[in-house]
């Protein structure tokens, strides 16, 4: 399986429910994901384009593992096959999946080690 580092520095967000769609976000190209449910609206977003300043929480310093390819909805287990490994090794992780695909952000503090991790487990890095 391959998988794609994007070493953009992430932000992950935590605003109010009733918070709205930042129009710094539309049209951005880079990865970015915007959940709301009833509790809070997520956002993960590039650092430089996401004002933490408005958030009630926010960690910044995170990069983006996409696994590459689109998984179908049948597949069971990508997920925990590739973080287990990162587990093992106490690397914290944020998952999102998309219709396409799964996204995992790690802490840019374990980029090295992740990377080394994912490559001794067998898999493909770019």
């Amino acid at each position: 399986m391959k998988l794609q580092i994007d070493k953009t520095n992430y932000t992950i967000a935590k605003f109010p429910p009733n918070f709205p769609m930042p129009t710094s976000l539309q049209g951005e190209s880079r990865f970015t994901s915007i959940t709301y449910t009833p509790e809070e609206c997520s956002i993960v977003a590039p650092t430089n384009i996401i004002n933490a300043a408005q958030a009630e929480a926010a960690e910044p310093d995170w990069f983006l593992l996409k696994i590459e390819g689109i998984l179908d909805f049948s597949l069971t287990g990508i997920l925990n096959k590739i973080t287990t490994p990162l587990a093992e090794k106490e690397i914290s992780i944020f998952a999102i999946s998309t219709y396409n695909t799964d996204y995992i952000l790690m802490k840019q503090s374990d980029l090295a080690l992740a990377t080394e991790t994912l490559t001794t487990a067998g898999y493909e890095i770019s």
